[in-house]
């Protein structure tokens, strides 16, 4: 039987590949938080590990096999992917617990004969130990850099040309480093309540109300079961910011129109208190999830409305100018997130960046029609034909919108102590000539924040459109 930290590991990985589920929301699951803290933290190294080195450790997997190119069945390739992650990638895990545990998850999933093969390839790979060591700081090209980083080379490619080198390569080692956890102090005393109960907490990098996690068993507090402090990066959180601190009066209607898991949304009622939110979901799990999730937060989740309902065609059926505001966190391709969201690197295509670029568009226009004052569109993606061409497909031929630069808005922040004084000037170096920013992991010489070199933040893209009076 094996350990019940690798078992859960083992099943989010077959739900990642088999169901398409992603693994941040199997990892806020009630079978992970049945795990004692430590086991926790071992089964999100396990997922997260094996997904980000995927590429990587499938084609070392493939040096060992008798028929290179012949298929494993789903359940035998991720055991051998967390026999070979942990044996060349976690040197505080014992060789024999690794290849041991590897092959009682593969037997347990019902493959005793394909067992055996795991447990030989397993122990040749310990015995012959090579790790790779070239690292992506000397990789001197874009098919070196995502051999060596475990990215598929046309994303790696795309990044090189628009972005450059160096740029590229800061990209991807964000992609495989485990993201800080950072959680919002909704109220100022959940912080202090995290440190009574035992749990490690430093200064966010650009937020004064939100704290990393250094250590301790932060899910297992009030604060956190109650919504007093909740898990959410930093770059989600400054575009809830961004939107929230936008000039609205009080007793605004906002619409956040793809809202799940909430964050967001929870942030423009903190920020706007006498604001009713309507919170929009297409998916019906995620809806309910969110539903759930409110219901155990403050007073302030009160004047939350959530509903169930394809944005665009719910805008639709709407009078116009129903809300003040409305955001658009559009979905899009996550590529600003593959630290956080590895398997995206799996599955995405770059045909589908037409296809998110569409159902973008659709919205934007949708929400045009929809507000009556001001629009934020915002995205986790790094790719222009999901940021700055939808804003323009959207303002192009019609004169009722137009674009308006945020660094007033970051000026705002700022001088309300929302963001720190190093957070101000990092997002002012994301701004584009045409007032959107665009922020992705990036060195930041002079700023010297906790002694770091390169700010470590899901990417983001965010631009505000205001109706011309």
């Amino acid at each position: 039987m094996a350990a019940a930290a690798r078992v859960v590991a083992f099943e989010a990985l077959l739900r990642v590949e088999s169901e398409g589920a992603h693994a941040d929301d199997l990892l806020r699951s009630r079978e992970v938080d049945r795990l004692s803290a430590p086991d926790r933290d071992l089964a999100t190294a396990l997922v997260m590990g094996a997904l980000r080195w995927q590429i990587l450790l499938d084609a070392q997997i493939r040096g060992y096999l008798a028929r290179p190119d012949g298929k494993l069945d789903l359940p035998v390739r991720v055991a051998l992917r967390l026999g070979a992650l942990q044996l060349l990638r976690m040197d505080r895990i014992p060789d024999h617990a690794a290849i041991h545990e590897s092959v009682a998850l593969c037997r347990a999933a019902g493959h005793e004969h394909a067992s055996r093969m795991v447990n030989a390839v397993l122990r040749r790979m310990a015995g012959e130990r090579k790790i790779p060591a070239k690292v992506a700081a000397s990789a001197g090209n874009a098919a070196e850099l995502a051999e060596r980083t475990a990215h598929p080379l046309w994303l790696v490619e795309r990044w090189v040309s628009g972005f450059g080198m160096e740029q590229a390569r800061l990209l991807c080692e964000h992609g495989q480093r485990q993201p800080e956890i950072v959680l919002r102090m909704a109220e100022d005393a959940a912080a202090a309540e995290l440190i009574e109960a035992g749990c490690g907490l430093e200064p966010a990098w650009a937020l004064r109300c939100a704290r990393r996690v250094t250590s301790g068993d932060w899910r297992g507090t009030d604060a956190w079961k109650r919504g007093r402090a909740r898990a959410q990066d930093e770059g989600s959180q400054l575009v809830a910011e961004l939107a929230a601190t936008s000039g609205l009066s009080d007793g605004v209607r906002i619409l956040d129109c793809c809202a799940a898991p909430g964050g967001k949304a929870m942030i423009l009622a903190e920020r706007n208190p006498g604001a009713r939110v309507d919170a929009c979901e297409i998916s019906e799990a995620r809806a309910e999830a969110m539903r759930a999730r409110l219901a155990t937060m403050s007073e302030r989740s009160a004047r939350i409305a959530v509903h169930c309902a394809d944005a665009v065609e719910w805008m639709a059926r709407q009078a116009a100018r129903s809300w003040e505001m409305v955001m658009v966190d559009a979905p899009c391709s996550g590529t600003g997130t593959l630290g956080r969201n590895p398997e995206i690197r799996h599955r995405l295509r770059v045909e589908d960046l037409a296809r998110h670029s569409a159902r973008q568009l659709a919205l934007l226009r949708a929400a045009m029609r929809a507000s009556s004052e001001r629009i934020v569109y915002a995205t986790c993606s790094l790719e222009p034909e999901e940021n700055q061409q939808v804003v323009a497909a959207a303002l192009s031929g019609q004169a009722e919108w137009r674009l308006v630069s945020l660094e007033g808005t970051i000026r705002t922040l700022e001088a309300n102590g929302i963001v720190t004084e190093a957070g101000a000037a990092w997002l002012r170096m994301g701004l584009h000539a045409d007032g959107s920013l665009g922020m992705r992991t990036r060195e930041v010489p002079g700023v010297g924040v906790m002694s770091a070199d390169v700010v470590s933040v899901d990417g983001f893209y965010v631009a505000m459109l205001e109706r011309v009076r």
